[in-house]
C-alpha cells in the first residue's frame, strides 16, 4: 500500500470534566474530510493515547472509522509498550473494519531494535497479514528506536510493513531507510516542520506527513503535500512559509521565573494545539492529567503564531470560521476567549 498526502493525527476532544466529547469528535472528523485530508489517525499520541483506557481507545477508533465512512483512510493508533496490548488493540481495529494501524516504538521499557522487530512488530505482522502496519519511530519520546536495518528486514519479510512514520529528526537515518527499504516503501514525516525537507530530498523521497498542524489547517497542509507530490515547488514553498508559525508551536518552550531561579518549561504536544483549538472555537477541551495548562508566556507564543497566520495568510484559517461558525477576529484578540487556558 502506498501512502501519499496529509494524514491528520487527530486531537481527541474532551468535555470540561475530562470525558471524551464524541459529538466534538464527529465535528473534527467531518472538518478533516471536508478539507481534504488523505486520512485520519485515531488515538495516536497526539490523541492522548497514554491517558485513554483501552475501552475508550477502542471506542474512539470505532467512532472515527464510523464518521469517516470510507471518505478517507482511517489509521488506528494501536501501539503500546506491551505487545499483547498492541495485538488486542489491532484485533479490535480489524474487527470494526480498520485495515491500517500505527505502532509507536515501545516506550519506557526500551527494547533494542532487534527486540522491537522480533517481539513487537513481527508478531503483529504475522497475526494480521491483511492489516497495514506503520511503525512510528520517535526516540525523543520513547527512549528507543527501530533502526533502518530492522525496518528493512521487516519490509522484506512482510508485505504489510510498507511504510514508516519518521520522527527521528535525523535526515541521515531517513536516507538510510530509503536506501535499505527501496522505492516501494512509504516514508511519512512525523514532524510538520521537516515535511518539506523530507519530501524534496531525493534520497529520502517522503510521500507525505502524519500531521499535528493539520488539526487546524488541513486544507493548507494537504495542499502543500500535494504540491510537493506534483513537483510544484513554488506553490509548496509559499504554503510552507504560510504554515511555518503553526509548525513552530507543536512544542512550545519558554523560560519561566520561580522563587528559586529561572526554569525552562516545555509544553509538549498536544497541549499547545489543544490550547489553540480552544481559542479558535473548535472542539478540544482540556488535556488529561498529567498534562495540564500552558504558562502565560506559552499562551502568548501560541497567540502570536496564530495571529501571524491570520493576519498574513487568512486563507489558512478561514475554513475554521466557515465550518465552526466562529469569528477569529474576536477569538484571537479578545482575552475572554482564553481565560482559564493557562496557569495564573
Amino acid at each position: 500500500m502506498q501512502f501519499k498526502g496529509c494524514y491528520t493525527a487527530l486531537i481527541t476532544p474532551m468535555t470540561r470534566l475530562g470525558e471524551i466529547d464524541y459529538e466534538g469528535l464527529r465535528s473534527l472528523v467531518e472538518f478533516q474530510v471536508k478539507e481534504g485530508a488523505s486520512g485520519i489517525l485515531a488515538v495516536g499520541t497526539t490523541g492522548e493515547s497514554p491517558t485513554l483506557d483501552w475501552n475508550e481507545h477502542n471506542k474512539v477508533i470505532e467512532r472515527v472509522h464510523e464518521y469517516v465512512n470510507g471518505k478517507c483512510l482511517t489509521i488506528a493508533g494501536t501501539g503500546s509498550n506491551s505487545t499483547q496490548e498492541a495485538i488486542e488493540g489491532t484485533a479490535h481495529a480489524q474487527h470494526v473494519g480498520v485495515n491500517c494501524v500505527l505502532l509507536v516504538d515501545p516506550y519506557y521499557n526500551g527494547p533494542s531494535s532487534l527486540e522491537i522487530r522480533k517481539e513487537y512488530v513481527e508478531p503483529i505482522a504475522k497475526r494480521f497479514p491483511e492489516i497495514q502496519l506503520i511503525p512510528y519511530i520517535i526516540p525523543g519520546r520513547t527512549g528507543t528506536q527501530l533502526l533502518p536495518q530492522d525496518l528493512a528486514l521487516l519490509h522484506r519479510e512482510y508485505p504489510n510493513v510498507s511504510a514508516v512514520k519518521e520522527a527521528t529528526g535525523d535526515l541521515e537515518n531517513m536516507r538510510l531507510t530509503r536506501k535499505l527499504c527501496g522505492s516501494d516503501f512509504s516514508i511519512l514525516s512525523g514532524d510538520d516542520d521537516k515535511t518539506y525537507a523530507m519530501m524534496t530530498d531525493a534520497n529520502i523521497a517522503a510521500s507525505g506527513v502524519i500531521s499535528v498542524a493539520s488539526n487546524v489547517a488541513p486544507r493548507a497542509v494537504a495542499d502543500m503535500t500535494n504540491a510537493l507530490i506534483n513537483g510544484d515547488l513554488t506553490k509548496a514553498n509559499q504554503l510552507l512559509q504560510a504554515l511555518q508559525p503553526l509548525f513552530a508551536i507543536v512544542t512550545v518552550k519558554t523560560q519561566e521565573q520561580t522563587p528559586y531561579g529561572p526554569v525552562t518549561c516545555r509544553a509538549r504536544n498536544p497541549l499547545a494545539y489543544k490550547t489553540l483549538m480552544n481559542i479558535l472555537g473548535m472542539p478540544a477541551g482540556p488535556c488529561r492529567r498529567p498534562l495540564g495548562k500552558m504558562t502565560r508566556n506559552g499562551l502568548e507564543t501560541v497567540l502570536t503564531s496564530a495571529r501571524r497566520v491570520y493576519e498574513n495568510n487568512p486563507e489558512v484559517l478561514q475554513p475554521i470560521e466557515d465550518f465552526f461558525d466562529v469569528d477569529l477576529s474576536e477569538r484571537l484578540y479578545n482575552e475572554r476567549f482564553w481565560q482559564g487556558l493557562y496557569y495564573a
